[in-house]
């Protein structure tokens, strides 16, 4: 508060009260004050032609006082110096009400609001009329407006101060708004160029899907519902079934990717996948992100399953690890429909992170254990494993250093390894650790460099070299191929001893060494 604002506003049953509520102390030292705040700063200045309308107060002959609402083009009220304001006053609906007030009575309160600022200014001043100086009324002209001036109005400022902001309403004019959302329609036209671009059926696969709905489940995994165009029955699946669906990369090759069907088996009328988004993986999720829109169809290979549930009555424990959840989500929803208890932990980086944690949190309720990293909770595969049934199966889906913690730990607890089934994929942070190698293709004589951002798979698919391939992960085998030099270093979970010293499975295997020769 200024000493000029509390000299006028401060009246003595103001400060009566003040003195009752008990604020009177804090303001007493504004009446020693030497900071009067009656004249203009370049920051009032700047404030105040910045403003599109103000709240202006005058009293009339009764008592009673009028508060009127004056706008304009910003800037039309115009800071003459550091003493004075002045605008120009067009007709309005002629009541007269503040011009009559202001005959007999010269003060006026204004105030100028900011709401999306939430910042306030109040100021005491003095008001005269000017209706003789056509340069002053050229002066104070609007843009825009072609009605002319009846009078300018020139108020002498008498006292300011900035108010508090408490209890501002964030508002905005729709410039404000219009500026706030430019960005964001600039991507929704690139987004529709894009879209009519884009094309409307992908792949060569004999199962014809579209896509019916797409839902964020996390800020990076995104749902796609499949149904068929004509709204057929699907082909049914089992608890932990895949499907292979066509993506076009940002190379314009057209390849296909395996994700796990996270939907209730039971379900004929829709397949849902989800799909992480791995910004630095093979550009396969990217694609999906990027290029899957509703009414898309696809045509898809049928669904397999290299991770089946067992449905006979030995207890299953559900063990999943980030994106790892959706083979294991379908697992938990079929158990349930067999009226066997569910036993699922999750371990997720955070709770935001985590892909169907809501769901999954109300249907299974103490059946579901959730472990988040940044709370400090571990998930202990070892206290896991020992504390279950003797005749339990383990089935397990998440990144490498998962599945090898639980296979540590069972053989720690001599448990039999067939009781543990897993499913794995890529972490996306290991791409790019590797070494480089050279592959010898024995049946052509080419060669191959396979660099450290690359998986043999995928350096063989950039030479146009045909190789099968299905999970992409080591779990199925599909892209097993005969190893004919060099010693490969296995990271597959399919192949048994005695295949694995003939084959490797390119997706996910390396070599030991820098070369290896392959029979193709």
């Amino acid at each position: 508060m200024s000493r000029a604002y509390s000299d006028l506003a401060f009246t003595e049953r103001v400060r009566a009260m003040q003195t009752r509520m008990g604020s009177r102390q804090a303001y007493a030292p504004l009446d020693l004050t030497d900071d009067r705040r009656d004249t203009l700063t370049a920051r009032e200045a700047e404030f105040i032609g910045a403003r599109d309308g103000f709240y202006q107060a005058t009293v009339g002959e009764t008592g009673w006082p009028y508060v009127q609402f004056r706008g304009g083009p910003a800037g039309f009220l115009k800071v003459l110096d550091a003493k004075t304001l002045a605008y120009a006053d067009v007709s309005g609906n002629r009541q007269y009400i503040s011009v009559g007030n202001l005959q007999g009575n010269d003060r006026v309160s204004l105030f100028f609001m900011d709401y999306a600022a939430q910042r306030r200014l109040k100021l005491l001043g003095r008001v005269r009329f000017v209706e003789d100086d056509p340069e002053l009324l050229a002066r104070l002209r609007m843009p825009g407006v072609a009605q002319p001036a009846e009078r300018a109005v020139l108020i002498t400022v008498e006292a300011y101060d900035w108010n508090c902001p408490k209890h501002i309403t964030p508002r905005f004019t729709e410039a404000e708004v219009n500026e706030a959302v430019r960005p964001l329609r600039t991507e929704l036209e690139r987004l529709r160029a894009q879209a009519s671009q884009a094309e409307l059926e992908l792949g060569t696969g004999p199962l014809r899907l579209r896509i019916s709905g797409v839902r964020e489940l996390t800020p990076r995994v995104r749902a796609y519902e499949l149904r068929d165009p004509e709204g057929r029955e699907l082909p049914a699946v089992r608890a932990g079934a895949h499907i292979d669906v066509p993506v076009r990369l940002a190379s314009g090759a057209l390849s296909t990717r395996r994700y796990s069907i996270s939907s209730n088996p039971a379900r004929r009328d829709a397949y849902e996948i989800a799909v992480l988004r791995e910004d630095g993986g093979s550009g396969g999720s990217v694609a999906v992100h990027q290029g899957y829109r509703l009414g898309m169809t696809l045509h898809c290979g049928m669904p397999g399953n290299d991770f089946n549930l067992h449905e006979d009555e030995r207890p299953a424990v559900l063990i999943a690890a980030g994106v790892g959840i959706t083979p294991i989500k379908a697992m938990a929803l079929r158990l349930r429909s067999l009226g066997r208890p569910v036993e699922l932990h999750y371990a997720v980086r955070t709770r935001r992170e985590g892909a169907y944690l809501d769901r999954l949190e109300r249907e299974f309720g103490a059946g579901l254990h959730v472990y988040a990293k940044d709370a400090g909770q571990r998930l202990d595969l070892a206290a896991v494993l020992a504390a279950a049934p003797a005749d339990a199966l383990f089935y397990l889906c998440g990144p490498q250093g998962l599945l090898d913690e639980a296979q540590a730990a069972a053989a720690a607890l001599g448990m039999d390894p067939k009781r543990l089934r897993v499913e794995r994929f890529r972490a996306a942070q290991t791409v790019g650790a590797e070494k480089a190698l050279t592959l010898t293709l024995a049946r052509s004589g080419h060669q191959v460099a396979v660099s450290p951002l690359q998986t043999v798979l995928e350096a063989l698919e950039d030479a146009g070299v045909a190789v099968p391939f299905g999970c992409r992960g080591g779990s199925c085998g599909d892209c097993a191929v005969k190893v004919l030099g060099g010693t490969p270093e296995h990271r597959d979970s399919v192949l048994s001893a005695d295949e694995r010293r003939e084959r490797m499975c390119v997706c996910v295997s390396r070599a030991q060494g820098p070369e290896l020769v392959l029979d193709l």
